[in-house]
């Protein structure tokens, strides 16, 4: 897979993530990872960053990733280049000061243009793969909020932008399945049945990134869309578009 580098300077590196490609293992699986390209391209990364503990309790390097993407899941994903800028990045995140915005397509025609979903999300307790509005098994929630306006209708779809507030692993995938509008082609928590329009892969991308570095200067980095998606949206919403 072709991972194309969008921005970089002397702190930072911004790439775009191919769906289909782990950010980094699981412990389990041998198949190509992000991190795999970083330390081939980016040697001197390997350090940087705390040690991440998998759920199996085994330990891998951060290799400067702050933040990740799900597999499925295509575009904008930053890199800290050295110490320092990892644990600034790191902060930002953690003060909310790291604005991400992804676009995505989902199943059916939304009746709502824009709103906000404030809604807890915990572990499922049918499924410890997926999360889920409310209560996980172990009694706990996580706050979660998510901030969507609708781009375009078109042939039992809607193109919608999201921008989440909080960072909880699947947000948008559980939000907008919550919503009644599950992303397209999300097997997790998506519709069974194959859509026409279905691009054999779940239909959400990362497209933008904005925070401030160290100087006080603004770092905004957009992913063009992946072409099957881009296909989707001129077959889908033809002059329906608008940003």
């Amino acid at each position: 897979m072709e991972i194309k580098i969008l921005y970089e300077d002397e702190d930072f590196l911004v790439v775009n993530k191919p769906a289909g490609l782990m950010v980094h293992g699981d412990g389990r699986s041998s198949e190509p990872t992000l991190v795999d390209w970083l330390l081939r391209e980016r040697p001197e990364i390997k350090d940087v960053g705390e040690p991440l503990v998998l759920t199996n309790g085994q330990k891998i390097g951060r290799h400067g990733l702050v933040h990740r993407l799900d597999k499925g899941t295509s575009g904008v994903l930053a890199v800290a280049k050295n110490q320092t800028a990892f644990d600034y990045l790191k902060h930002l995140f953690q003060k909310r000061k790291v604005e991400k915005i992804y676009h995505a397509i989902l199943s059916g025609e939304m009746n709502r243009d824009d709103g906000i979903i404030e809604k807890p999300i915990g572990r499922s307790t049918h499924d410890f793969r997926k999360k889920t509005v409310g209560l996980s098994i172990a009694g706990k929630e996580r706050e979660a909020v998510t901030f969507y306006r609708v781009l375009a209708r078109g042939r039992g779809l809607s193109f919608v932008e999201f921008i989440p507030k909080t960072g909880r692993t699947h947000q948008i995938r559980v939000h907008a399945k919550f919503l009644g509008y599950p992303v397209l082609g999300d097997s997790l928590y998506g519709k069974k049945q194959a859509s026409e329009s279905d691009i054999g892969r779940m239909a959400l991308h990362a497209r933008e990134i904005s925070f401030v570095n160290q100087a006080g200067r603004k770092i905004s980095v957009i992913a063009p869309y992946p072409e099957d998606f881009e296909t989707v949206l001129k077959s889908s919403f033809a002059g329906k578009l608008r940003f």
